[in-house]
């Protein structure tokens, strides 16, 4: 009867970890939304960023994660941004430090400016735990766009992020 239920939950681990490996999410569609927002850490998420924020798929743009030293006309030289994009509408959050605190940090940028909508701007897979911490964070009054930056992720990174994944998943009811 106990093997049983190990072989089963062995099982249930291994599909899921195959359909998280599999299922990665892409780019969105061109959707508007209020704003932007993009959790630093990996490569293509700023730029990917910007570039929808100079398409006009959003108002304004938060980088969330940045660090304290970077500053908006670095950023601008960095990504070949216009200087004046980036002052009139892009905001440097520095608070944040991991997928949970990115999403404190975005809920009271969110709520500052009262948005009703974002666009998630994260790596491909990254998406599925960045979206749960700021639907968490957010409430069902906010609504996520998610705007996956593709990648090629090693299995090791996969493998490391299913488990962040599934283990935010069984505490976050809990509230740890």
């Amino acid at each position: 009867m106990i093997s049983r239920f190990i072989a089963a939950l062995m099982l249930a681990w291994m599909l899921g970890f195959a359909w998280f490996a599999m299922a990665l999410p892409g780019p969105a569609d061109d959707r508007v939304t209020d704003a932007i927002v993009v959790l630093t850490g990996g490569p293509g998420r700023v730029q990917r960023g910007l570039a929808l924020l100079e398409q006009g798929k959003a108002k304004r743009l938060l980088v969330s994660g940045a660090d304290r030293r970077v500053r908006p006309r670095e950023l601008a030289a960095a990504h070949g941004a216009p200087e004046k994009l980036i002052d009139c509408c892009v905001d440097l959050g520095s608070d944040a430090v991991d997928t949970r605190s990115n999403a404190d940090e975005t809920a009271e940028w969110v709520a500052r400016h009262h948005y009703r909508s974002i666009r998630l701007v994260t790596t491909d897979w990254h998406m599925l735990r960045a979206r749960f911490e700021l639907s968490r964070a957010l409430g069902d009054e906010v609504t996520i766009l998610a705007d996956a930056v593709p990648s090629e992720p090693s299995l090791r990174a996969l493998f490391e992020e299913y488990h962040k994944y599934l283990l935010r998943r069984l505490t976050a009811p809990l509230g740890i």
